[in-house]
């Protein structure tokens, strides 16, 4: 076999294919075979038939078509080993052999472009110099922290008083379509916490304001179900009005909300795990920094292809998402504050910079030499299971079935490539104390930290793997 490569652009390239017709003899042998098995010749039993009798009936021609797919595929496939390429997506075949030629005993020639990975020249990334946050936890921080676990053991009492905003109330609901009452539109003793309009717009509005026994009428534009999109009259009858009662700041709210005795105990608590966080969330602000210093020294052409695939790939998960959710994306852009011009933008920005970042990354993995080992990648899987709100079981069933076991392994090793940056990244807080990327912060890890430890996982994964369609277009 011959090829020659031509290179189009800095990533995508031209092979140029010659196959001598006998050393296609493999693939045809499977397409007898496989044809033998699928036909039914008198006199012969299946899977048994000779491939001159094949030829016979059903033509040279039909075997050539039932292995040109195989044929194309081992062909390519050992034209891009023998010439090194680092392919990325689906060759574009073009000037094919076509089959009455091959039939005939013509070899086998073609031509097929497709994108690449880039050269890159990594610079020298050791001291690259960076700024982060200093770490401050405040009274108001912890405050903070005790208002929420506040809220989170406040008890729903009912209430003599018109609805307000924060309140929870029972409703019944009616929505209307030119007079006709909608199927879809009728909802019973339904619990709904006023605040955001987060049921359909006009709803916080409407009640706000209303006793139990109060029956409130507002149009709204229905954004899911079988009017979507249409205006509705919608009817509300406020049956119960609901306030959360705050348990008081004190021991005993201490023994209630967690294992120590006294208030102060749990706020020294809170305020050592507020410490922790923040100093994840240092950590991880430096080593972004210290990728986007790195990014800033080299030049990474991208293959649009790739980068197209996975706008339009983000774009569609995103509108699949708000459909289940009945609303689409002008809406939640509405929602967002945010134009569309400026989320096309957002995302193309996210997109490239994500790339970028994977090929620059890998090109360190190459460097470094760094591998991943079972231990690392069963401990990333579990963190990414989290994240998803799945078991590991479940998330590692999904992983294994899609084939994504190779991105997951990607993803490990550019973290620990961004690991290797930045322990030798010079950083300093806005203090001017120095500051070390590469402390393990999980060896004193204790109960409690697992929120600052998925938070810091999150982090480092959209460091690393903003950019998986490059990963699926290799894989």
């Amino acid at each position: 076999m011959k090829s020659a490569v031509e290179t189009l652009n800095p990533t995508r390239v031209r092979l140029t294919v010659e196959v001598p017709s006998e050393e296609l003899k493999p693939s045809l042998d499977a397409a007898y075979k496989k044809i033998g098995k699928q036909v039914t010749v008198p006199g012969f039993r299946k899977g048994k038939i000779p491939a001159r009798i094949i030829d016979q009936r059903f033509g040279r021609e039909a075997v050539f078509v039932e292995a040109f797919d195989d044929i194309l595929s081992s062909s390519y496939g050992k034209a891009v080993e023998e010439n090194e390429l680092r392919v990325l997506g689906q060759p574009e075949v073009t000037e094919v052999t076509d089959v009455t030629e091959l039939a005939g005993g013509a070899d086998l020639k073609f031509t097929a472009e497709v994108d690449t990975r880039p050269e890159i020249e990594l610079p020298d990334y050791s001291g690259i110099e960076v700024e982060v946050d200093d770490i401050t936890v405040t009274d108001e921080d912890v405050a903070e922290k005790i208002e929420e676990l506040r809220d989170r053991f406040g008890a729903l009492n009912t209430v003599e008083r018109a609805a307000a905003e924060g309140d929870t109330v029972v409703i019944d609901i009616e929505a209307k379509v030119d007079g006709e009452v909608l199927e879809d539109g009728v909802a019973k003793a339904m619990s709904y916490q006023i605040g955001g309009d987060t049921m359909l717009d006009g709803l916080d509005a409407a009640v706000i304001g209303a006793s139990a026994g109060e029956t409130k009428t507002f149009e709204t534009e229905l954004q899911g179900g079988s009017a979507a999109g249409q205006t509705a009259e919608v009817s509300v009858v406020v049956t119960t009005v609901k306030a959360k009662e705050l348990p008081e700041l004190d021991d005993d709210f201490a023994q209630l909300a967690s294992e120590f005795d006294t208030l102060d105990e749990l706020k020294a608590d809170l305020r050592e795990k507020l410490d922790h966080q923040k100093l994840h969330d240092q950590q991880n602000e430096g080593r972004d920094k210290v990728l986007e210093a790195l990014l800033e020294q080299i030049e990474v052409p991208l293959p649009e292809s790739i980068v197209t695939e996975e706008i339009e790939q983000r774009r569609g998960q995103l509108e699949q998402q708000l459909g289940m959710m009945g609303m689409d994306l002008a809406k939640w852009l509405e929602i967002q504050g945010q134009t569309a011009e400026e989320y096309e933008e957002e995302l193309q920005d996210s997109v490239r910079k994500g790339m970028r970042a994977q090929f620059v990354l890998d090109e360190v993995v190459k460097k470094e030499q760094l591998s991943v080992n079972q231990e690392e990648l069963t401990q990333h899987l579990i963190q990414r299971a989290q994240q998803s709100g799945m078991s590991p079981d479940q998330f590692a069933q999904q992983v294994m079935q899609s084939g994504y076991v190779p991105v997951l392994v990607g993803e490990v090793a550019r973290g620990k490539a961004l690991e290797v940056i930045a322990k030798s990244a010079k950083a300093k807080d806005a203090s001017g104390n120095e500051v070390g990327l590469g402390v393990d912060l999980h060896a004193d890890d204790h109960e409690g930290h697992d929120h600052a430890e998925t938070e810091e996982a999150a982090a480092t994964d959209e460091a690393t793997t903003d950019e998986t369609a490059a990963d699926k277009a290799e894989a």
